[in-house]
């Protein structure tokens, strides 16, 4: 028995290790892939379906936008305009730094009744806009994927302030955290394994959903996932009926 135990642990072991590998080869991959030239922004605000409500990506830390395209094409095959704010740059700055350019870009584009569709750091990002912004009004909901809304352990450690800004200390964090307001019109969705995250992405009060999936970054690609977000933008599974 012991030794069927241990024989599991080390098999578990093995296959976490693995899924965080991959997900640091996906993440250096899409960062590469991000410097070439790939699908216009503009394109992805063209519709097929005049009445698909406006999505605005807001990618994770040092990712530009093109990190979301898996994701972003998806929403446009869906019928979604889908817009994407070229001025985050790979999105170093502070939460609230980044949540008004955001801001800026809401107002510009007059968008109203938008969701959000956000990786990671993103997701505080999209709270922080929900909750704290003058353009907060504009936003219907958002569907945050992976985002540390309570922290991740491993961010105390780091050696960029940007990343440090991520520890379940950060005072920032804690006065967001505690911010309640929005969390009904949140939707978080997350790995079962999620490398960079081990306390998980439960928000209070939110929908949670937990996918079967391993991985941060490797996430984006996951067709499960894409469903999961198309769910929640009123779209039924190919498979449903």
């Amino acid at each position: 028995m012991e030794t069927s135990t241990l024989a599991g642990r080390l098999f578990r072991w093995a296959v976490l290790s693995c899924a965080w590998l991959q997900d640091y080869l996906y993440a250096g991959v899409w960062q590469l892939r991000s410097l070439l030239p790939g699908t216009p922004a503009d394109q992805l605000r063209t519709v097929s379906d005049p009445a698909a409500e406006p999505v605005v990506l807001i990618p994770g830390i040092w990712e530009s936008w093109k990190f979301m395209l898996p994701v972003a094409k998806a929403l446009h095959q869906a019928g979604h305009p889908v817009h994407v704010i070229p001025q985050l740059g790979f999105n170093h700055g502070t939460v609230p730094e980044m949540s008004e350019t955001v801001s800026r870009y809401l107002a510009k584009e007059q968008l109203d009744g938008a969701v959000l569709v956000a990786h990671s750091k993103g997701g505080l990002i999209g709270k922080y806009l929900m909750a704290a912004s003058l353009q907060g009004y504009r936003i219907n909901r958002m569907i945050a994927i992976g985002t540390p809304f309570s922290g991740s352990r491993y961010a105390r450690y780091a050696p960029i302030r940007s990343l440090r800004a991520l520890s379940p200390n950060d005072q920032g964090l804690l006065k967001l955290s505690a911010n309640l307001s929005v969390n009904s019109r949140i939707i978080s969705i997350y790995s079962s394994f999620d490398p960079h995250i081990p306390g998980g992405c439960d928000l209070a009060g939110a929908t949670n959903i937990k996918l079967p999936t391993l991985g941060h970054f490797r996430l984006l690609s996951d067709e499960r996932l894409h469903a999961a977000v198309l769910k929640h933008l009123g779209h039924e599974s190919p498979s449903a009926g």
